[in-house]
Parts: structure tokens; sequence; C-alpha cells
């Protein structure tokens, strides 16, 4: 791991112009991570390009560099990719998959089941999120985090952790927190950006969503759904559903949430959750997907009913 990352250093020492991608939908590890790396590198004189595929969700819209995201890749070569937090290659979608004007790829993970895609391939699924591993590169450089960077690092650890509660929130996380805190990160001011500044409208969903509440296998899983006619009464959309799967979990006695996202009339995303016992990656690659031990989804085709019929059956056999 470590001679790793000092082949990684060299790389960057050694290049000018650099390309960062992440999963689509990106999440807070995704945009913390990849912003962080951008800081880091264009604070060191490189001329840095980050494209996602899918927009920055306007919960993450206060970090530095969300602006400067790009949807699409400019017609240029790139002496580096850096693809971070996306297990599998294709999560970066086809444009990027696509895109040959790169010399030398480098991945970054903690997903369980990541592929080694890569040139170098940074992988540990005991890091607490990809920020992490952001962070050990940009400290074995030798570089002092600014504020920018520091408040990207720590966004992405404290989203990926869940403000600390999941059980990956091990003691480099907290060390690497506190650390991002004494470079200027007030803890309360990223709290507040987070979670008390919701739009009206994710709770209107909300309310719609928390009556489909299923539980089953004698209460050890429950699920919630959000359909594609909740978002057109609510004028809402995908982006607010974050941390739904979060309610059925909760329950006194549930090892393993399942939130159904509908995606087409025939189309499904389903999410995974565990409080710590059950390992949903295993669920999620018997589906096609992938994930990390506690946290994982998937997509499957067909009515709402016959997909619900396919998980339970997994996870009632599993449990």
């Amino acid at each position: 791991m470590t001679e790793t990352v000092q082949q990684i250093i060299e790389v960057v020492r050694a290049n000018t112009s650099f390309l960062i991608t992440t999963h689509e939908g990106p999440d807070g590890d995704a945009i913390g991570s990849t912003l962080a790396l951008a800081s880091f590198l264009q604070n060191n004189g490189k001329t840095v390009t980050v494209h996602y595929r899918d927009p920055v969700p306007e919960l993450y819209s206060f970090l530095p560099g969300t602006d400067s995201v790009l949807a699409h890749i400019p017609g240029q070569h790139y002496d580096v990719a850096f693809v971070l937090d996306i297990g599998e290659r294709k999560r970066a979608g086809e444009e990027f998959c696509g895109f040959s004007r790169v010399t030398t790829t480098i991945n970054l993970d903690h997903h369980l089941s990541c592929e080694n895609f890569g040139d170098y391939n940074l992988i540990d699924s005991q890091a607490a999120a990809t920020g992490i591993l952001v962070y050990r590169l940009i400290n074995a450089f030798g570089y002092s985090f600014d504020f920018q960077t520091a408040l990207c690092i720590y966004v992405a650890v404290i989203t990926d952790t869940g403000s600390f509660r999941y059980s990956n929130a091990n003691r480099e996380a907290f060390s690497v927190a506190g650390e991002m805190i004494e470079c200027g990160v007030n803890a309360w001011d990223v709290a507040e950006q987070l979670y008390e500044n919701q739009p009206q409208k994710r709770l209107q969903l909300l309310a719609k969503c928390l009556p489909t509440l299923e539980v089953i296998k004698d209460g050890q899983a429950a699920s919630v759904t959000v359909s594609s006619d909740m978002y057109a009464s609510t004028g809402s959309d995908s982006e607010l559903t974050d941390g739904f799967v979060n309610y059925p979990r909760s329950i006194r006695g549930v090892e393993v949430a399942i939130f159904f996202r509908q995606l087409e009339p025939q189309k499904w995303k389903i999410g995974f959750r565990s409080k710590g016992k059950v390992n949903v990656a295993a669920f999620s690659r018997a589906l096609g997907g992938g994930g990390h031990h506690n946290a994982a989804g998937c997509t499957i085709d067909g009515s709402l009913a016959d997909v619900k019929a396919t998980v339970y059956k997994i996870v009632e056999d599993s449990l």
C-alpha cells in the first residue's frame, strides 16, 4: 500500500495535466474526494479538469470547486486520469469509458469489490472513505492542507461515515477529521449546510415515502419506496432522496434496510444498508451490483412487485 502511494506521488510530480472523475449520482465522498484532489493538484501547479457524468447535487454546492465541474470532457489529451470511489469503471459513464486520450489511469477506491482497472490501483476497503485515500496521498506528498482542500476532505469523511455513526468510523477517520478541523474547518458550519438546510419539497417527498414502509423476515429487514409519481407530485427528484434508506434501518431489530427508487417505468435502483452484522454487498453482487459491507446497490428491470419479490427472496434467504 505504501509503495503504491509513493508510485502515485511520483506520477503526480512527473506530469502536468490531470482529469478527475467519479461515479454517477455523486455523493459526499465522491464530490469531496475529487474536489480535494483537484484543489491539491491545482495548488501544486497542475492543470486539472473535473468531470462528473451527473450534476452536483444542490446539497454540496457550498463546496469550493463545484462550479468548475464539467458535464463533458474537453477534447484534449491528459497525462493522468484519476478515477475515484467508483467500484466499477462503467459507473463513470459512457463518455469517460470511451475516452482514450489519457496516458496513465489511477484508481482510488474503498469498495470491497472494486475492479483493478487502473495502471495504479490504490484500493483499501478498511478506509472509511475515498477521501481518506486522497488524504494519504496529499499527506505523503508533504503538502500542508489549505482550508479548501481540508473542507472537501472533511465532507468526504463525515458523509461516508454517517457523521461517524457507521461502523466504518474508525480511528483514522476521526484523526483525519480532527486534523481538517485544525486546518480551519468549522464542524457546525458543515453540519448546518448538510443537515439543517433542506428544501421543503424534500420533506414533502419523505412524507409520501414513509407510508410505503414494509417490514419482512420477522422484523429483520425493512424497505421504503419512492416512485416517479411521488417526484411529480412534489416537484422533486432523486437528488432529494439521500438518506431516506436510513429510516427503515433505524427501526429496532432491523439489520438490513432496502430502498426502492424508480428510474424508469420498468427500472428500479435498489439501495441496501446494514447495521453491521450483514454484508449487503453480497446481496448487491448477486443482483449485478456492488458496494461495501454496510452500503451497496444495484439496478433491476421489471415491475415494482416483481423487483420486490426478487430482492426480498435474496434477503430473506440470507437472513
